[in-house]
């Protein structure tokens, strides 16, 4: 069996407006292996952004990621019950992956 590489179980990523709160991703699960690639697929508006942003731990205030695992090459990168929003992330790591996110998405767009 190949090793799994990155592991997504229920993941909800919530945003706590004045207006309510919106479920910008709402249990959302996947599994990448070494030597796959995923593409996420949707309408506008789906989830697509917030849940990469999720995985990468720099979701924009108001959003926190509310519940789920995220797990790489095994280790949980959320911690059991711990509830983390972008600056949480930016005070404990000393790397910025906004930049990263952007070039990515250009390249995309081009």
């Amino acid at each position: 069996m190949t090793e799994t590489l990155l592991k997504i179980e229920g993941l909800k990523t919530y945003f706590f407006t004045e207006a309510g709160i919106v479920k910008a991703v709402d249990d959302v699960s996947f599994e990448v292996r070494k030597g796959e690639s995923l593409g996420l697929v949707g309408e506008s508006g789906s989830g697509k952004t917030v849940t990469a942003l999720s995985v990468l731990q720099i979701v924009p205030k108001p959003g926190r990621i509310i519940q789920g695992k995220i797990e790489f090459k095994g280790q949980d990168l959320v911690g059991k019950g711990e509830k983390r929003n972008a600056s949480d992330s930016r005070k404990r790591d000393s790397c910025n992956f906004s930049r990263s996110l952007f070039l990515f998405k250009s390249t995309l767009q081009s």
